[in-house]
């Protein structure tokens, strides 16, 4: 008898091969535990941060500044200052919480720790991958949006009791920023480039109804701030939070829907060509 001198396959190379199973394990809760257990052990202080921040800017703006504007109009209703900012406050917490994990770490993982090459040399796929990080990403995300909302309920800044189903509308726009954040992230290769992520968001931040009134801008300006995810971020939890409602709150959840497919797809298909093509 002879031996074989052909190597043995990996786990990963017997599991792949075409369809579904190309990407897809059904264990993307390895990576969510794994995220886990690097924010208990190195990353904890970082998260912290992430709560108040929003807290200060409601605090400062919405009660102190508040003080001064008094009230604001919406959808006909005039509401205090602080009541107006404080979903959008919301909005840019779960917005914060779900990119900066899926992009600033993401980056980090994939060009420093080279843990994804690690992570698809074993069963696991680029699916399982890329919804284990989207996924511990919306985590972080509504985290934040909980504590957030405690301390809008804490003030009285939740007008109606519709506010209620603002959480389960700030995991869906956490999900749609990290599914489209990762994706984004896959083509960065420095630090420079990351750059390019501040560079986009802190315009949203300011510009999205945030602090007033989308009225305030010419016409032609409104229409570019429509197309943006905050705004619709922002729209979508105010109605919540107000009471105002409208049929237009059900546009923002299919825009969200479709950006959390686009990004799953434009990131799974990234991860593989990447590490496995």
């Amino acid at each position: 008898m002879t031996a074989s001198t052909t190597p043995a396959p990996t786990r990963g190379a017997l599991r792949r091969g075409g369809g579904v199973g190309a990407l897809y394990s059904g264990n993307p809760q390895s990576v969510i535990a794994r995220g886990f257990m690097a924010t208990k052990s190195t990353n904890y202080i970082v998260v912290l941060t992430g709560f108040f921040e929003p807290i200060f800017y409601l605090l400062s703006l919405g009660l102190g500044l508040g003080s001064y504007i008094g009230s604001v109009d919406v959808g006909g209703h005039p509401i205090p200052y602080a009541a107006f900012i404080a979903p959008g406050l919301l909005a840019v917490s779960a917005m914060n919480g779900a990119i900066y994990d899926s992009t600033w770490n993401v980056f980090f993982k994939m060009h420093f720790g080279k843990l994804y090459q690690g992570m698809l040399a074993t069963t696991l796929g680029p699916l399982d991958v890329a919804l284990g990080e989207i996924v511990y990403a919306l985590i972080r995300g509504g985290v934040y949006a909980i504590t957030f909302m405690i301390v809008m309920q804490a003030l009285g800044l939740n007008l109606a009791w519709t506010a209620m189903l603002a959480l389960p509308a700030v995991l869906l726009i956490a999900f749609g920023f990290a599914s489209l954040g990762m994706g984004i992230t896959s083509y960065m290769k420095t630090f420079q480039h990351m750059d390019w992520i501040n560079f986009a968001l802190l315009p949203m931040f300011l510009l999205s109804a945030t602090f007033y009134p989308l009225s305030v801008y010419p016409v032609p300006v409104q229409w570019v701030i429509q197309a943006l995810p905050l705004w619709q971020a922002v729209d979508l939890v105010r109605g919540l939070t107000t009471g105002v409602l409208s049929w237009g709150l059900l546009i923002h959840v299919l825009y969200f829907a479709v950006m959390i497919t686009l990004g799953l797809v434009f990131t799974t298909r990234r991860l593989r060509s990447l590490f496995l093509d």
